[in-house]
């Protein structure tokens, strides 16, 4: 059976490259297999006339996530890394930047955000102290103008990208689009070939796709926008090493279950208090913790 790799998923639909000639086949799964994304590594039993069944699936190396109360959204596997598109104008919401971030620090995915439209000046200044806080935990940060300034952008990106497989991820209205194109030329015309492989018919943006960058450079993994992105699979532990700031401090509270809320001894909020800590980050995480334990209390079983 030939070897395969995953490059678009849509509800039960699949598209896959083979490994021998990278043709691009329609898949769907034999029985009832658990849940595959784009990235999966596969084994294929071949049916014709551009048709295949997926018969298996390799270990991943890793998965990338969101889920809520009622189900768990696969979004990619076996990445090397992740970029988080971002943007001064319209804003970026700096509780959704937390979200992703704590997803992939419980994944163990290197991520880096991608601050795009840096030619609205003004815009790109005014956000620039959140962006150095960021930049003070480590993250990587990259400064590009995919509308404006492709060649830039792609001569930016691209000693990031080379050799990897990278997920972008951007909440709607980023240009997340407008730099996908950037980086690769035929992207519309690669989508439209995968949806029909998918038989998506016009849906051709609201799955996620993997393309092969120009000159084989690397490959990109290209998720549909979101406007929220719920953490309900990460516990209180994955929740709180995620953050790399709060880190050297756990195990220090005077409680050893301390929810780093209004707890006396609390180590963490101690740290913010003397300006150690980044408020808003703070003040964001305890938001998506007080969510959790809400949810969680809601829900018979869980908690």
């Amino acid at each position: 059976m030939p070897n395969a790799t995953i490059v678009a998923s849509y509800g039960r639909h699949f598209a896959v490259r083979t490994d021998e000639d990278g043709t691009t086949l329609s898949a769907v799964t034999r029985g009832k297999r658990g849940s595959l994304a784009t990235g999966d590594r596969v084994r294929i039993g071949l049916l014709g006339s551009g048709q295949a069944v997926i018969d298996s699936a390799a270990p991943r190396r890793n998965e990338f996530k969101r889920s809520d109360a009622f189900r768990t959204k696969l979004i990619a596997a076996n990445v090397d890394q992740a970029g988080i598109v971002i943007a001064a104008d319209p804003p970026f919401s700096e509780e959704l930047l937390l979200r992703v971030l704590l997803a992939a620090e419980a994944g163990d995915v290197p991520i880096a955000l991608l601050v795009n439209k840096r030619d609205l000046v003004a815009a790109r200044a005014a956000i620039e102290p959140r962006i150095a806080a960021y930049r003070a935990l480590g993250y990587t940060v990259l400064d590009c103008a995919a509308g404006s300034a492709p060649d830039e952008t792609r001569a930016t990106l691209l000693p990031w990208l080379r050799g990897r497989t990278t997920l972008l991820l951007g909440e709607s209205g980023m240009g997340k689009s407008t730099l996908v194109n950037c980086l690769v030329p035929d992207a519309q015309l690669r989508t439209q070939a995968i949806s029909q492989a998918l038989a998506a018919g016009r849906h051709t943006t609201t799955f996620t796709r993997l393309f092969r960058l120009p000159g084989d450079e690397g490959c990109i993994i290209d998720s549909p926008g979101f406007q929220n992105f719920g953490l309900d699979h990460l516990s209180e532990s994955q929740r709180v090493h995620a953050m790399p700031e709060f880190r050297p401090l756990l195990g220090r509270c005077r409680f050893h279950n301390c929810s780093h809320g209004d707890e006396p001894g609390c180590a963490i909020r101690g740290a913010v208090e003397a300006g150690e800590i980044d408020v808003i980050r703070y003040r964001l995480f305890l938001r998506v913790a007080a969510e959790s334990r809400a949810q969680a209390r809601r829900l018979p079983g869980r908690g």
